[in-house]
């Protein structure tokens, strides 16, 4: 292992900048880091080099970072206590990602599922998105990452950056230590309004910090079987239940199962309760992210004091990998 001691263990999390943050953003990324800054040394990063797999328009990708930045802030991150910043702003991941690669066989990216589901999709798959979880595992290895915060669909990419850090350790020396998953079973996979998983690519997100009358009709969106207002419904094959309960308290998720249920409570009902509950809950949240969102330049100098920060030590862990292959540094 490296000579770099912490008191704290590190817990790292970043956002793919590919569009507004939604309900599955806040509650599987988000809200679990933000509860642990005070317990662990945090680093949370805007991925804007991952947002470059869809080759987006520049003011769009600028666009993303900013969107992201406003909803880390609006959500509670203290930069007093964390460190924030835009991947592109610390090059050195670029410098670890190619090394990784150099140790990384076609065969494991091959089983990466986000390469998978691109084939499945007969989509021309570019060079950028089946590199994907070694640029993912560079994020994760040059900060000296204890714990990562994902969801279930990307725990096999923690596994993957786990693989290529042993990769590392045995080719060379051991250097990299494994990093662990922080999986939160409540909200590891959160639906969509389609009842697959709530994803941009799929655009099927609630989008949290959207005007009310967008949030309105994404939520009127949620598909639904065929039941009517008199039937009973299995609650829990419902996706506004699904969504409800991990927002709502305990007592309010109940309340909602046993109408839905009992009969003459339709599906239009629930989503207006669903709406009430996401305005509700979140309503202050909301407000802070259009004050900050308005306010660009504040933004950057939060991103540019963070990205310094993480530099200071991603520089000095690429130093060490540098010479440990044989690299000038």
């Amino acid at each position: 292992m490296s000579d770099l001691k912490n008191k704290k263990q590190i817990l790292l999390t970043g956002i793919r900048a590919s569009g507004d943050i939604h309900l599955g953003n806040y509650l599987g990324a988000i809200r679990p880091a933000i509860a642990r800054q005070n317990d662990f040394e945090s680093y949370f990063f805007v991925a804007d080099l991952h947002g470059l797999t869809t080759t987006p328009p520049a003011e769009e990708l600028k666009k993303n970072v900013q969107s992201i930045t406003a909803a880390w802030l609006a959500a509670g991150l203290d930069t007093k206590k964390t460190i924030l910043w835009r991947q592109s702003d610390v090059p050195e991941v670029l410098e670890l990602c190619h090394i990784l690669t150099c140790l990384t066989t076609m065969g494991l990216l091959e089983r990466a599922h986000s390469y998978k589901d691109a084939l499945a999709k007969s989509k021309t798959v570019k060079a950028g998105l089946f590199l994907y979880p070694v640029l993912m595992a560079a994020d994760i290895l040059l900060y000296e990452s204890d714990l990562v915060p994902v969801g279930k669909d990307q725990a096999q990419h923690l596994e993957m950056t786990r693989d290529m850090a042993t990769f590392f350790n045995e080719t060379y020396k051991p250097f990299f230590k494994l990093p662990k998953a922080l999986i939160l079973d409540d909200v590891a996979t959160v639906p969509g309004t389609d009842g697959r998983k709530m994803s941009k690519s799929y655009g099927n997100g609630i989008d949290l910090f959207a005007e009310e009358n967008v949030l309105k009709k994404q939520i009127m969106g949620i598909k639904t079987d065929s039941k009517g207002l008199a039937d009973s419904k299995v609650a829990d094959e419902v996706v506004i239940y699904q969504l409800f309960k991990l927002i709502a308290s305990e007592s309010e998720a109940a309340e909602m199962k046993r109408k839905l249920e009992a009969g003459n409570y339709g599906y239009g009902d629930a989503k207006k309760e669903l709406l009430n509950k996401i305005l509700d809950s979140y309503g202050a949240m909301r407000k802070d992210f259009t004050r900050l969102i308005s306010n660009p330049g504040d933004l950057e100098a939060e991103l540019r004091r963070g990205g310094e920060k993480a530099r200071q030590k991603a520089s000095k862990i690429i130093k060490q990998v540098k010479e440990i292959v044989g690299l000038a540094s």
